[in-house]
């Protein structure tokens, strides 16, 4: 039963339909604190909030409340590298080696910089015994995967690097770069863009940060038959979703999955990024279908591009040219070019489905049937 429930925010009159469904996430579908952002062109249509940041319902969800996005943040970084081909820095066909020459160990010398970023360079994670601190080391942890031989033939297949391409794409874009993806997204889209978007989170943050509340029995390794490329990125080790609550995690450098942002946000952001803050050239080749197929490590059919997440079977409403991410629990965020759209979901209370979490269905749905 949800009592007290306040939502603040606005949404333009056509899409009551959309804050309707907001509405029945809590009443309906279990939300404890959440967001929604649409924009359409460059206008916000609806900008939601409500709920509670924490499981004792006693900090309400403002504004300003930041959450740790799980996998939404890869979205996050696929734009960072987008962006530094639009400069000239780099380009997706380039062999990360080139940049990074110990990564070339073991059979890896002809992965491209595309094909490590669409999940196909077979380093879902740690082949030897691994704990959380070592997937928070940061260089030491990249170090010791670019040594490590693929688990599967690159380029043969892709396998959800869930984990490990936060350490890789990190090492490689400092080694192009100069700075880390944190600094980067620090420097260039909080401070340069005025986003409120962050990988990791300032202790002077914390008091705005909502509490991640999950099932007790909910872990990484709840998937299949756990495969080779399985374990090794969900069971190696099993990740509690509870590690955002930690400090040692909001402070590691992790741009798969310690992001912590906010729907309006994440809407603006890829609203940006869709609209004319890199070139068409550019957007062209971040957003190109690199891999289509059953993942090895989801199990369940996925289309990929350099980072992103492309529509397959309308996860991401009806257009095949949409783009996003998403994350474990529920959030996501993307961009519609065929509909001229933005949106994003953020939330504290985890689900437990892969894919196709009840409340991202209705949102979406709501959406489009209101177009």
């Amino acid at each position: 039963m949800v009592t007290n429930l306040q939502i603040s925010g606005h949404g333009d009159a056509r899409f009551v339909a959309v804050q309707k469904a907001f509405e029945q996430n809590f009443t309906e579908r279990g939300d404890i604190g959440a967001a929604f952002c649409l924009i359409i062109g460059d206008q916000v249509a609806v900008d939601l909030r409500g709920g509670w940041r924490d499981a004792a319902r006693t900090r309400p969800w403002e504004a300003d409340t930041v959450v740790n996005l799980w996998s939404t943040t890869k979205g996050i970084g696929a734009i960072c590298f987008a962006i530094l081909a639009d400069r000239g820095l780099m380009a997706y066909d380039d062999l990360v080696a080139d940049h990074w020459p110990a990564f070339a160990a073991n059979g890896k010398q002809h992965v491209t910089i595309a094909m490590l970023l669409s999940h196909q360079a077979g380093l879902s994670g740690f082949a030897s015994a691994a704990s959380v601190a070592d997937l928070l080391a940061g260089s030491a942890a990249a170090d010791r995967l670019a040594a490590q031989a693929p688990l599967w033939a690159p380029g043969s297949g892709s396998g959800y690097h869930a984990i490990s391409i936060g350490i890789l794409a990190t090492e490689l874009f400092r080694r192009i770069e100069g700075r880390s993806l944190k600094a980067f997204v620090r420097d260039e889209i909080a401070d340069g863009l005025g986003l409120d978007i962050a990988i990791g989170l300032a202790p002077a943050e914390e008091g705005r940060r909502a509490e991640i509340i999950a099932p007790p029995e909910l872990s990484s390794a709840d998937i299949g038959q756990l495969t080779a490329p399985q374990i090794a990125a969900l069971a190696n080790p099993p990740l509690d979703p509870l590690l955002p609550n930690s400090p040692a995690w909001r402070e590691a450098d992790l741009v798969s999955a310690n992001g912590h942002s906010n729907a309006a946000a994440l809407a603006r952001l890829y609203a940006r990024f869709a609209s004319g803050q890199v070139s068409a050239r550019t957007l062209a080749a971040a957003t190109a279908p690199q891999i289509e197929g059953v993942d090895l490590v989801l199990g369940v059919p996925a289309r990929w591009a350099a980072g992103f997440l492309l529509n397959a079977d309308g996860i991401y409403g009806p257009n095949q040219a949409a783009f996003g991410h998403s994350g474990w629990g529920g959030s996501f965020a993307f961009a519609d070019p065929t509909a001229g759209l933005a949106m994003s979901y953020t939330m504290n209370r985890m689900g437990t489905l892969l894919r196709d979490d009840p409340r991202d269905l209705a949102l979406i749905e709501a959406v489009y049937s209101c177009l």
